[in-house]
């Protein structure tokens, strides 16, 4: 039977190595081209306190974001990098441990990736899931075949070992989730089999120097007792103490802001989202008055935002806030435009031109400040890696120009948005603010399939102003990741009244995540969509018929553009 604890501290720990928005979004490279300064890692210097990072060397898999949540939810920092990334890099971060994701790759084709040497001259703990699991055993001397069963799905996780610290509060039998066409047919020289399922002889296994592999993915929400696992890696394999707060982290925050503006000015852009809040309410606590709020209405937000938006930061902020109603100018610059990517980098970039030209307005500005989350630098750029791949470019990252002299401030660059609403509430901004559901940067713009108008813009804002009424009056609101209506470029027969019409197709999209790396579709009760039906149909004039979107992410993403 497993060893049973209720919570692991210092003195448990096993260590085996002795021996050595506008919700504005941003690529990797981006502050380099604008010849700012990369921001610092957030885990760098947490005030007083040593810091400590759990490395995941990112093989391409679909779950490598969760597994850093995963292992921050334990209060330790996690950074994802390449399974290619340099050892200085890795050495810079001064690292616990390491977790190899998984990927799609097979160890034994040519040129299957394989994590760099000096992980396991590191002397420090490994845990390899998946794929990761099968390069450790390739490289050290074991055996992967192609397996006869494939294992896709629910499984039984029998535990053949209890000694382990990776045990500790795991049942002996327990349910997990598997993906894998692979098998270990041979472990290396001093691993033993430590767990199997009924297809999976060796679904867990481990050595004396503290590698281990996992055939089933304990970061997904299927395997109930994943994050038992890690947290029993980081803290009891790695040694670990859990400093990963994020009281630790404003205070640090606010340090570092600090020593980067000194005496210069900052200006950031408001969109009423969290992100932006956050970032807005970080600095000022830093600089003060050295920073300037720029609220854009570039005429793609929805009814009433503009006013509820400005009057919120006004009244509960205290921030300087300078109005600019651009909405002419964005939608002209619109016009024909019908390629998502375009309308993401044309916004961009007229986002940073109003900056520019407001910037001159106020005197010598420094810094441009950005709510650039995890999610965004990972899903707008790959982390580095070959086998990680673009899936689309955050609509004011493509648009910065390389020419714009402003340095990047990105206080949340390192955090989820499960992070940065803890950080909301830490500083006190108004929950309001702190639960509203992400809306893009682009607005409305990449809801409209097709090209941009004023005519297309009502119809939506009408549309989606129903969809979020009937939401909250059914008081779903924050059990929802997003919930909004999409304007189709699909018109339809219809009859109303006697008459015959041919108007627009409205979609309702509907999701739940933690993350928005993933994202499954909403059951949103009958009753419920049946009322949203109804009253864009009946209240949304060139409106007439409505569908509900039930795609996950993967294969779709949640915004249709």
């Amino acid at each position: 039977m497993a060893k049973k604890e209720t919570k692991p501290t210092s003195s448990d720990s096993h260590r085996v190595a002795t021996s050595g928005d506008i919700e504005v979004s941003t690529y990797l490279e981006i502050a380099k081209e604008m010849g700012g300064e990369q921001p610092v890692a957030a885990r760098e210097a947490i005030s007083g306190v040593e810091p400590e990072t759990i490395i995941v060397l990112d093989f391409g898999s679909q779950y490598s974001m969760l597994i850093a949540r995963r292992v921050r939810e334990c209060q330790v920092y996690c950074e994802i990098l390449p399974h290619d990334a340099p050892r200085e890099k890795i050495a810079s971060l001064n690292p616990k441990g390491f977790i190899l994701s998984g990927g799609p790759a097979s160890v034994y084709e040519s040129g299957a990736p394989l994590a760099p040497s000096y992980i396991y001259e590191s002397h420090l703990p490994v845990l390899g899931i998946c794929y990761g699991m099968q390069a450790i055993t390739k490289q050290l001397g074991g055996r992967v075949t192609p397996g006869t069963k494939h294992e896709y799905g629910h499984a039984v996780l029998h535990l053949d070992e209890s000694d382990s610290p990776l045990f500790t509060n795991v049942d002996p039998s327990s349910p997990v989730w598997m993906s894998h066409s692979d098998k270990i047919e041979e472990m290396p020289p001093g691993f033993t089999a430590l767990a199997h399922t009924e297809n999976s002889p060796i679904a867990l296994m481990g050595n004396k120097a503290g590698i281990f592999g996992l055939q089933f993915h304990p970061e997904v929400a299927h395997t109930p007792q994943g994050k038992t696992f890690l947290e029993n890696f980081v803290y009891r394999i790695c040694g670990c103490q859990g400093n990963w707060t994020m009281s630790n982290f404003i205070n640090e925050s606010i340090d570092r802001i600090k020593g980067q503006v000194g005496k210069g000015k900052v200006i950031t852009a408001l969109s009423g989202g969290v992100d932006s809040a956050v970032v807005a309410t970080l600095i000022h606590r830093a600089v003060g008055d050295q920073l300037t709020c720029i609220f854009v209405n570039h005429g793609m937000l929805r009814r009433e935002e503009v006013e509820r938006t400005f009057n919120t930061f006004r009244l509960n902020l205290g921030m300087n806030i300078i109005f600019v109603d651009a909405g002419e100018r964005f939608i002209r610059r619109l016009k024909r435009i019908i390629d998502p990517e375009k309308k993401r980098k044309i916004i961009g970039g007229e986002f940073i031109r109003v900056f520019e030209e407001k910037a001159k307005k106020i005197g010598k500005v420094d810094f441009l400040a950005q709510g650039t989350l995890y999610p965004d630098v990972i899903e707008s750029a790959s982390s580095g890696s070959k086998a990680s791949a673009k899936i689309k470019t955050h609509h004011n990252v493509g648009g910065l120009p390389a020419k714009m002299k402003l340095n990047l401030l990105e206080p949340l660059r390192s955090l989820f948005k499960d992070e940065v609403r803890q950080v909301g509430l830490e500083l006190g901004i108004p929950e309001e603010m702190v639960w509203r559901q992400p809306f893009p940067g682009p607005g409305l713009a990449i809801r409209i399939i097709g090209e941009v108008t004023k005519e297309k813009l009502e119809i939506l804002r009408n549309a989606d102003w129903i969809v979020m009424n009937e939401i909250k009056k059914a008081k779903l609101y924050r059990q929802l990741w997003q919930s909004f209506a999409i304007l189709t470029d699909v018109k339809s027969v219809g009859v109303m009244g006697d008459y015959r019409t041919y108007s627009y197709l409205v979609a309702v999209r509907a999701v739940n995540s933690e993350d928005a790396m993933t994202a499954d579709w909403s059951r949103l009760p009958y009753d419920l969509l049946n009322r949203i039906s109804n009253r864009i149909v009946n209240e949304v004039e060139g409106v007439n018929r409505v569908v509900y979107d039930i795609t996950s992410k993967p294969p779709s993403t949640i915004e249709w553009e």
